[in-house]
């Protein structure tokens, strides 16, 4: 057998031992999360706080499974305390973002105040804020303190949690200053535009909406709460992994979501990051680049494959969607399949298939067709 034929196998047993992982022994403790906090949302006392808590839930269900896809490589006794983190996180991160998306008078204070939940949720011991105090509503019943909380507690058991608080307390940072500046309304780009560019010098190469899209993601957060789960991890590990993944990793991240959501993003009025390019051609292009540096930024690490695959099922989950398919789209998506080379092939096949599926049985529950869950990741920021 060459060697290219015994790589390419290599890669297809690794992503199916990956694969077995999550179905698994992730996917079921997701799914007992997920509808938990589900419950909780129902519970909400406020009827418009309970319908956005329960609207986010059904429209972000795939951000929820995607979100535990690194707990399928942590021990299986640690799995629990990182599924129940990233879970209570990736909830907060879309509640957070719903709420921000309401009438405010104050939409940039409103947006930081209820993403600071976020800092709170990956730092153990830290002190709840007012949340809602820009608000027009709050009566949530708890729910946000809630999640919150259940995020704190499973971090704290997780055995190297010192080493990645510093990072954890960083992460949270980026997206907090994005996410602010993102529900600016009239100055959104203008808000962003700014703030990325003060950033985008200590990212050689980096345009300034592909810097703003490398703080939004959420993807250095959830490879350090699973990273934690080794007793082993350095302080030194950690920044390595924080290394990796932002800005790159980050970028392609939040710049595929924006691919994938690019016509609902102008129709809705809301701020498209690949809108900043002057033609599909300088996109591809763009967007290949920034992929080659984001599987390249993986060798770095340790067990680098298992972070390749996560970052392979990633892309082919936002490259599987019907958007990526149209010929806006097109381009983009070769050269960032190319980028993920023998990765590619496997994680597209199973997204397409799960996308299948998820049709197949949305129809004959005579239902609206779901966000598909993904084989292993569908790690998105809306």
């Amino acid at each position: 057998m060459g060697s290219i034929a015994w790589r390419r196998l290599c890669v297809v047993a690794a992503f199916l031992d990956a694969a077995l992982r999550y179905w698994l022994t992730v996917f079921p403790l997701v799914r007992w999360q997920t509808r938990r906090w589900r419950r909780r949302a129902a519970a909400i006392p406020d009827p418009v706080l309970r319908k956005i808590a329960l609207d986010t839930h059904r429209a972000e269900s795939g951000n929820l499974e995607g979100a535990a896809a690194f707990a399928a490589f942590v021990p299986l006794r640690r799995r629990a305390a990182v599924v129940r983190a990233s879970i209570a996180f990736q909830t907060t991160y879309d509640y957070a973002d719903s709420l921000a998306e309401q009438p405010s008078r104050v939409p940039f204070s409103n947006a930081w105040a209820l993403h600071d939940a976020l800092r709170v949720a990956l730092c153990p011991g830290a002190e709840h804020t007012a949340y809602y105090r820009h608000h027009p509503r709050a009566d949530d019943g708890g729910y946000l303190r809630a999640l919150v909380d259940s995020s704190q507690a499973a971090i704290r058991r997780l055995p190297s949690q010192p080493a990645i608080e510093r990072h954890l307390a960083r992460a949270a940072g980026r997206v907090i200053a994005h996410q602010a500046r993102a529900h600016g309304r009239d100055d959104e780009a203008r808000l962003l535009a700014a703030w990325a560019r003060a950033r985008t010098p200590r990212q050689p190469g980096l345009r300034w909406w592909e810097a703003s899209a490398a703080g939004a993601s959420s993807l250095s957060a959830f490879a350090l709460m699973a990273a934690a789960a080794d007793p082993r991890l350095s302080r030194d590990d950690a920044a390595a992994i924080d290394r990796a993944y932002f800005p790159w990793a980050g970028a392609l991240h939040v710049l595929l979501d924006s691919l994938a959501d690019r016509s609902a993003d102008i129709s809705s009025g809301q701020c498209s990051l690949v809108e900043g390019y002057a033609s599909t051609d300088e996109m591809a292009a763009r967007l290949g680049a920034i992929a080659t540096m984001a599987f390249a930024s993986m060798q770095s690490l340790r067990r680098d494959t298992r972070h390749a695959l996560i970052l392979a099922a990633m892309s082919t989950y936002y490259l599987s969607m019907p958007s990526a398919q149209l010929a806006y789209a097109a381009k983009a998506r070769e050269r960032v399949l190319a980028a993920a080379g023998d990765l590619a092939s496997p994680t597209l096949a199973v997204m397409r298939i799960r996308r299948r599926l998820g049709r197949r049985s949305s129809v004959s529950a005579g239902t609206p067709d779901p966000p598909p869950a993904p084989a292993m990741a569908s790690l998105r920021v809306r």
